[in-house]
């Protein structure tokens, strides 16, 4: 029996891959084009406080490598402290690629922790969606804000698996299953992944997808390492769709231990 699978719908937009890629920390344009290339992602997010997709003119821009009839280009407000710097972004993202009104929302609370701002958030996700924007949300792993988000209008809310860049898995799987128990949108882990097998876990765990940039840019053999995320991705996905075997606390056969042959 084939398993059947969905494709991942996001706002009024639909995508076959699960993995979402970001492009920082790469040692040019180059190898961002070759790792995204090799890890299957369709939706390729940009700090558009970091890196150029046209607000500066005469610079290289990363739409020359990553065009946006080949990737949909999600624009974040990476680097925004506050609510009104994050819509500032985010109105800037659409003026920039003609209207394109999916967009990632994540107010961060402090440089050191990069935590988000959890009343900002909302606050600018509130602001957002009231101008039409179809907004993916980066939060704290907390199911009563990640309801509120949705409440609010959020197309998909993406709570972290372990502060931005830590590398550090899945640190609280259980709140992460609690938001996703409890969802009518897409849930996305973001944050916090460090290696395939961290994001196969977020698959296993019922997630829509995964969100990831640092695990693939800082690895040793960048490429190398997103084409392992595309496998996990889509073997974790599988996994869950599977329905794992219960856990045991004892011991169970694999070979049945009556009808057996005797000497």
């Amino acid at each position: 029996m084939e398993i059947q699978d969905s494709v991942l719908t996001i706002g009024t937009r639909e995508f076959h891959s699960r993995l979402l890629v970001g492009t920082g920390k790469y040692r040019d344009f180059d190898q961002t084009k070759e790792a995204i290339t090799a890890s299957g992602a369709e939706i390729v997010t940009v700090a558009l406080r970091r890196t150029n997709i046209g607000q500066e003119a005469g610079q290289p821009n990363l739409l020359d490598y990553i065009p946006v009839d080949e990737f949909t280009i999600l624009p974040n407000t990476a680097g925004c402290f506050n609510c009104e710097d994050a819509v500032r972004v985010c109105k800037l993202g659409r003026e920039l690629l003609d209207g394109h009104a999916l967009v990632k929302l994540e107010v961060l609370a402090d440089q050191k922790t990069l935590f988000p701002n959890v009343i900002d958030t909302l606050k600018a996700a509130e602001i957002l969606v009231k101008d039409d924007f179809e907004v993916m949300v980066y939060t704290n792993d907390d199911p009563v804000i990640a309801r509120q988000l949705e409440e609010i209008g959020c197309v998909a809310v993406m709570p972290l698996a372990a502060p931005i860049g830590s590398g550090l898995g899945i640190r609280n799987p259980h709140n992460i299953l609690t938001i996703i128990e409890n969802a009518n949108v897409p849930i996305l882990v973001d944050a916090g992944v460090g290696t395939a097998s961290d994001a196969s876990i977020a698959m296993e765990l019922g997630c829509d997808g995964v969100l990831m940039n640092t695990a693939i840019a800082e690895a040793q053999h960048p490429v190398a390492m997103a084409t392992a995320m595309n496998y996990a991705i889509q073997a974790g996905r599988i996994a869950y769709l599977a329905g794992r075997m219960p856990k045991r606390r004892f011991a169970s056969a694999s070979s049945p231990l009556h009808d057996t042959i005797s000497n």
